[in-house]
Order: structure tokens, then C-alpha cells, then sequence
């Protein structure tokens, strides 16, 4: 298991999928690094100067979107800026949770602390105080369309800093302006560009982005265990693993997950008591094509990793300052807000995981059927089937999470609904994409776990036989969790329990 940063210095390179995990789900000491703080003074400078002159830039001393050719005097830059942030906060639905809020807060100064965006150190140095000290904002849910930023919960992300809206602080839920005064910080007062370039970003996004990438992983993981569990759990054979089956094929991850799916197996006995004579010719798709339904899958989740991490080095506010060797300096608007790129991504993790879920809770209804009279299984799992039920409706759960995870995993990012008076012509839904992607990846990891803990569950019927040794100690760290199942009772812990191990990485 990849280990998680205990520092993080700003520097303008790209951040880890694991920095933003570990600042998310924990407390992590950052700074910005010297040279970074000059760059954004020089970009600064730039809108000063610009703030200070006639000429039209937008952002600066324009309206926004389609209010675009409004001019305000200088008088009022100021004011535009906290005006933006206060009037794009219109949000609505349950606050998003606090880790990924805590992303949002790394990845937005990331962003500005690469000296594009024209605003000051002191306003990246109290986003990362407010990190450091545990503030987090209430970021309602829904309100961004992935284009022209995350505009709406950035805006709620941003009134914080105005020492307007509302935190979550030591558990509880509070209103902003105390929180701060107990912590001695002073509300910001805004100056040219800066409340757009707090709201204008794909910081939504990527954070979801990096952190269903970082859990998928986890994921992937715990469902190839499973997996080899199954295998033997099941007494299907191992033949389907031969690597030369998927050298014939070239594809990467069917050839990973294969190999590491005979690394787990090797010196199984269940395999040797049905190797000889066994009269099933071929076993279910679910059992004989592990490797090439979940290779697609592990191959999916790393090409999302690779468009996750591009933006996790990027810069999407607009517009932006670009200063030359000679002293001299450009700014130019563009549409690096635009989410496109992680949308998309965001939709083919969906797919991924809904097919690492799909084809687990096949292996789970074909364990518990006790339709194969070659494995010595009974019905359910359970010691007295009819009088008690075992695992019938463990099952049940899993085929619920799977049917959520399908209606789920239809693409956000083909769906377009105009904005701002159609200026804002094309959006990504970005946002949802990457909202329905966490939704996905708490379904699959339940799912995951209902078949660690079937398969757990078919083992002690396998007894005295043992598979390969990873294969057993999986099992024993489900069985430090989780009893064998004697008589009839709630699964709903023990699905909890095992899914809490998959989250944590506790499997190996």
C-alpha cells in the first residue's frame, strides 16, 4: 500500500493522488515554498497594474459571463469581487463531506500558488490556515455544471475567507465569523480578480476525481483478493490463469490481474482436491473471466489516475498571467475551467466500477445458489438450510448496489444545459460526474465486501483445506473481524465491518 505525505510543500509542481487523500482524511503540514511566493507577487503586480489603467481585462474591471461588457470604475474593483463571491454562492443539497471539501481547499491553492492567477500569498496562506486548523466550509452539494469552474460551491468554499457563511469546526456546525475571531484570523477583504480566481476552477472536480481514484484502488485490490477467494471458494479451476491464455490476448491489465491472481493461488490445496477427475468442463463467467473483466477495469481506473494527475498540476482559472524571462508579462483568457477532461474520466470510473461490482455479486449469487453439487457448500452458507437462512439476502443487498451502481454509470458529460445567457454554451456536468463517482465507489466497496464475506463464509466449509497463503491471510483479518457464521444473524455488521477493512487497506 502506497504510503501517505506527512508534509506538503507548495511548490508548483503537481500534487499525488495520495497528498490530496492524506490532507483530506487527516492533518498534514503544509507550506509554500519561497520561490512560489515570488511568482505570485510578479503576477500580482501585473493585475495591480492593470487594476490601476484603463484598459479593459476581464475579471478585473469587467462584469462576469455575459455581463462581460460592463465596465466598472476603479472604485467599485474591489467590491465587484466580493460581490461575485457572495452572489455565486447559490447552492443547494446536503453539504458535501468534509474530506472532500478539504481536497477542494488543496488542489484551489495548488492552483493559485503557480503565479497565474494574479492574487495574493496572503489569500493561499489563510485557505492553508484554515486547513491546518481543521475549519472546514459547508459546500452545498449541487450547484456547479463543471464549466466556468465549480462556480457555486467554490463560492461557498470562498465566503469563508469573507468570514461569511458557515464552517464545520470541532464536530459541530457553526457560523463562520466566530469560528474565525476564536482563531484570531481577520475576515479577507478582497482585492482585484481575486474572488474569481477563487471560483473559477475545476477544484470540484479534480478532488473527487483524485479521491475515487485513491479509493478504487483500495478497491481493486480488496475485489482481486476476493476474487481469488472466490476461486478456490467456489472449486472452480485455475486453469482460466494460464499466462499463456493472456499473452495471446496483449492486453495489460487482463495479463496483471491474471498473474497476480496465480501469485495469490500458488500452493493452494483446495485446487489440488479437485484437479483430477473433476467432470465441470468450464465454470461461469464470473469465475473463468476474472482476469479480462477486471483488467479492463484496472486498465480504466489508471488511465482516470493519468487525466487526474494532469490536473492535479494544472492551473484552470481564467484569466491568466503569464510573465517572460525579459519582465514582461501577457494576460489571456481562455477556458482551462472547462471540466471537460475529468468528466469524462469521471464517467469511464463509473463503468469500471460498476463492472468490478457486477461480475463480484455474480460470484456471490453462484456460491450461495448451491447449484454446484461438486462444491461442498450448502445453500445459503447457512448450517441448517430452511430453518435458518444464512446469506440469502446478503446477496439481495449486493444485487441493489449493483442495479444503483448501473443507473448510476449512464454518462453526466454527453448531457448539456446552457448558462449564463448562453455564453456559457457548452458545460461538462463535471461536477455530477464526479459526485455520482463517489456514490459508485461507497456502492462497490459494500459490494466488495459481501463477497469477502461470503466467500470467508465458504472457506470453513472448504476446511481442513487451505488455499495460498495470501488467499489466507485475507481471510484471517476478515476473521478478526467477523465470526463464522453458526447461527442466524444481522449481516449488516458484518458487511460494515469488512467493508470498513477494505477502506482502510487492511487486507494487504
Amino acid at each position: 500500500m502506497t504510503s501517505l505525505p506527512s508534509t506538503i510543500t507548495l511548490d508548483g509542481r503537481p500534487l499525488s493522488v495520495e497528498a490530496v487523500a492524506a490532507v483530506a482524511r487527516g492533518r498534514v503540514s503544509i507550506d509554500i515554498a519561497p520561490a512560489a511566493r515570488d511568482r505570485m507577487r510578479a503576477a500580482r503586480a501585473v493585475i495591480d497594474d492593470i487594476a490601476d489603467h484603463d484598459r479593459a481585462v476581464y475579471g478585473i474591471n469587467t462584469g462576469f459571463g455575459s455581463l462581460s461588457k460592463v465596465r466598472i470604475p476603479p472604485e467599485q474593483l474591489a467590491t465587484l469581487q466580493t460581490n461575485i463571491v457572495r452572489s455565486h454562492a447559490a447552492g443547494v443539497g446536503a453539504p458535501l463531506d468534509s474530506d472532500l471539501v478539504r481536497a477542494m481547499m488543496l488542489l484551489l491553492a495548488a492552483s493559485l500558488v503557480r503565479g497565474h492567477s494574479g492574487v495574493r500569498p496572503e489569500l493561499v496562506d489563510r485557505i492553508l490556515a484554515l486547513l491546518d486548523a481543521g475549519v472546514t466550509p459547508v459546500v452545498p452539494s449541487r450547484g456547479s455544471v463543471g464549466a466556468s469552474g465549480d462556480l457555486a460551491p467554490l463560492a461557498h468554499l470562498a465566503l469563508v475567507l469573507l468570514g461569511e457563511g458557515e464552517v464545520t469546526f470541532e464536530g459541530t456546525r457553526r457560523e463562520t465569523a466566530p469560528v474565525l475571531a476564536g482563531l484570531g484570523l481577520e475576515p479577507i477583504a478582497l482585492a482585484a480578480k481575486e474572488g474569481l480566481a477563487l471560483l473559477n476552477g475545476t477544484h470540484l472536480m479534480a478532488a473527487c476525481g483524485a479521491l475515487a481514484v485513491f479509493d478504487l484502488e483500495r478497491i481493486l485490490r480488496a475485489a482481486t483478493i476476493a476474487s481469488a477467494m472466490s476461486l478456490d471458494g467456489c472449486r472452480a479451476s485455475h486453469g482460466p490463469l494460464d499466462p499463456r491464455i493472456h499473452a495471446a490476448r496483449c492486453q495489460p491489465g487482463q495479463i496483471a490481474v491474471a498473474a497476480e491472481l496465480r501469485r495469490l493461488l500458488a500452493g493452494s490445496e483446495i485446487v489440488e482436491a479437485h484437479r483430477e477427475d473433476d467432470p465441470r468442463v468450464q465454470d461461469p463467467y464470473c469465475l473463468r473471466a476474472i482476469p479480462q473483466v477486471l483488467g479492463a477495469a484496472s486498465d480504466a481506473i489508471a488511465n482516470g489516475r493519468r487525466t487526474i494527475e494532469y490536473e492535479l498540476g494544472a492551473v484552470t482559472d481564467n484569466p491568466l498571467v503569464f510573465l517572460d524571462d525579459a519582465g514582461g508579462s501577457e494576460i489571456l483568457s481562455g477556458g482551462n475551467f472547462h471540466g471537460m477532461p475529468l468528466a469524462i474520466a469521471l464517467d469511464g470510473l463509473r463503468v469500471a466500477a460498476c463492472h468490478i461490482g457486477g461480475i463480484s455479486e455474480r460470484r456471490v449469487y453462484w456460491v450461495l445458489s448451491g447449484h454446484d453439487v461438486h462444491n461442498p457448500v450448502t445453500p445459503y452458507l447457512a448450517e441448517d438450510p430452511g430453518l435458518q437462512s444464512g446469506l440469502m439476502i446478503a446477496q439481495y443487498t449486493a444485487a441493489a448496489c449493483v442495479s444503483e451502481m448501473q443507473t448510476i454509470a449512464n454518462p453526466a458529460s454527453v448531457a448539456n444545459i446552457p448558462t449564463s445567457a448562453g455564453i456559457e454554451d457548452y458545460n461538462s456536468m463535471g461536477a455530477t460526474a464526479g459526485l455520482l463517482a463517489r456514490r459508485s465507489v461507497d456502492l462497490l466497496r459494500d459490494v466488495i465486501a459481501i463477497e469477502l464475506l461470503t466467500m470467508a463464509q465458504a472457506f470453513e466449509h472448504q476446511r481442513p483445506l487451505r488455499s495460498g497463503p495470501d488467499v489466507e491471510t485475507a481471510h484471517a483479518a476478515i476473521r478478526e473481524r467477523v465470526p463464522p457464521l453458526g447461527d442466524d444473524r444481522s449481516p449488516a455488521p458484518d458487511i460494515a465491518a469488512v467493508s470498513e477493512l477494505i477502506a482502510t487497506g487492511g487486507l494487504g
